[in-house]
């Protein structure tokens, strides 16, 4: 905060005309709302909502604690969801449900910055219950804000988990029945009772004398977050005039005549932090994870290949037992050590032997997209099924290789040049039907040069615990680049040049 807003803060500004400015917007907001092009000074709130009210009491916590630099706002979706055109910090729009998970995302990454997970009472208590009782559970460092005003507001009114019994609303029209819709659910009463969390305490927007309380939780909530202490949790009981149906002063008099005896307030959890001791490895910046330390400083650490592409999208397909999945994760694993961006992407059916598998790896130098490959340059095919079914999707000038020894009679595929290596049989000669993943993948590194023999075997020693299947593998991973070497004729798989980058 600079020295202005710290001398607003002690000194009443005089404005022009000699008047005192006791109120004021909090510097911690934008000067401009700028949403839309017009109304620029006013938020999407409707008259009388307790959101405007609640980020008020925010924003002013945040500056008075000199934390508007560190603080990185995680918003929802729901009627909140543009907060991040109000707040003058870092912001994160996160998916339905998920702002604790982000949220634990964003400490772990920054602890040195205040993450507050901002959520309504049909993204916390309804699809994201999971999050914010694990969050609370593990006792992040976290401060979570969760207004409740008992009702979906955003998309039209409909029973929320904490919607009151005989309430009213779109989807319970006789009103919430305990037999039917179950009875509301009480988040702070249930979060309090883990043993992580430090602070939890139910306030409400109902009249100043609320309001002021509210103030203080707020503030409490970010200082024990400030001070390291762990997880802080803050329920705003809320009005909400236009979904209920009532106008603002009714509204908050129902806050007080209604809610309040359902969801009495009260402070559930003050205490210190009583976690063990932590016996995580230490903690790297991101900058460090990113800029991993240069081969001349590391010695263990191999220098950058200088690869022969600029990326590589492959497909493994088979059936479940072929090894399908692992082959991926090898290559996945293996472009990492070389120094490459990666992903791994798994697909296949609930059977774990003989269902159906399939992943997709790409392999590039540059950042990826996304990790879905609608057309591979190359296709390992483990079986036929496989093999009719991607072929067709392989790029041209692609490369697929076959697990047979021949392909079938009237199998086809021009845009392609297919290799057969008979890997099962290979690997059976070799005392393990379990490596024609890897004879595969021997001849893959052969007849693309896309990463090093040398890296397979490094990730195999990593992964093959057992030592006669290890050594197993090494021989299969030699079998696939040999076999290429000599029965796959001089220039058959030039066509691979056609993605080499």
């Amino acid at each position: 905060m600079t020295e202005a807003n710290e001398a607003a803060l002690i000194e009443p500004e005089i404005n022009l005309d000699g008047y005192e400015v006791i109120h004021s917007k909090s510097h911690v907001f934008y000067d401009l709302f700028q949403r839309k092009t017009d109304l620029q000074q006013q938020t999407h709130y409707c008259p009388g909502c307790g959101h405007g009210v609640a980020h008020k009491l925010i924003a002013e916590a945040i500056e008075e604690l000199g934390l508007q630099d560190k603080t990185i706002f995680v918003s929802p979706v729901g009627c909140s969801v543009f907060a991040y055109y109000y707040f003058d910090v870092g912001n994160v729009q996160v998916a339905h449900g998920r702002a604790p998970a982000a949220a634990t995302g964003l400490k772990r990454a920054c602890p040195d910055k205040i993450v507050i997970a901002y959520q309504g009472d049909g993204d916390l208590a309804a699809i994201g219950t999971a999050e914010i009782i694990h969050a609370a559970n593990r006792g992040e460092k976290i401060t979570v804000f969760f207004l409740n005003n008992a009702i979906y507001g955003m998309t039209g009114g409909q029973m929320a988990p904490t919607t009151l019994v005989g309430q009213k609303s779109t989807t319970s029209p006789w009103g919430r029945r305990p037999l039917n819709e179950g009875f509301p659910l009480h988040v702070c009463e249930l979060l309090s009772s883990l043993e992580a969390p430090v602070y939890i305490e139910r306030v409400a927007l109902s009249d100043n004398k609320n309001i002021m309380r509210a103030r203080r939780a707020i503030r409490k909530a970010l200082e024990i977050q400030r001070d390291g202490s762990g997880f802080s949790f803050v329920e705003i009981l809320s009005p909400c005039p236009t979904i209920w149906g009532k106008d603002p002063v009714e509204a908050r008099r129902w806050v007080a005549e209604k809610m309040i005896p359902a969801f009495p307030l009260n402070v559930f959890r003050d205490r210190k932090a009583e976690m063990p001791a932590n016996n995580a490895p230490p903690h790297h910046s991101v900058r460090e994870l990113l800029e991993p330390a240069s081969a001349e400083s590391t010695p263990n650490v191999p220098a950058k290949p200088a690869h022969r592409y600029d990326d590589l999208t492959i497909k493994v397909a088979g059936f479940g037992g072929q090894g399908v999945l692992l082959l991926g994760q090898l290559l996945a694993e293996m472009g990492m050590r070389e120094r490459l961006e990666v992903s791994w992407l798994p697909s296949y059916g609930p059977e774990m032997r003989s269902g159906s598998a399939h992943c997709h790896v790409c392999l590039s130098k540059e950042r990826i997209g996304s990790p879905v490959i609608s057309h591979p340059h190359v296709l390992i095919a483990m079986n036929e099924i496989s093999l009719r079914k991607f072929a067709p999707e392989v790029e041209a000038g692609g490369l697929i290789l076959y697990n047979r020894d021949v392909p079938p009679e009237d199998f086809s595929c021009p845009q392609a040049q297919t290799l057969c290596i008979p890997a099962s049989e290979v690997a059976d000669k070799l005392g393990s039907a379990k490596a024609a993943n890897v004879v595969m993948l021997g001849a893959l590194l052969e007849a693309t040069e896309c990463l090093a023999p040398a890296t397979a075997v490094q990730v195999l020693e990593a992964k093959v615990k057992n030592a006669a299947l290890l050594e197993i593998d090494r021989k299969a991973l030699l079998a696939g680049e040999d076999f290429i070497d000599h029965h796959v004729c001089v220039g058959a798989v030039t066509q691979a040049d056609g993605f080499a980058g």
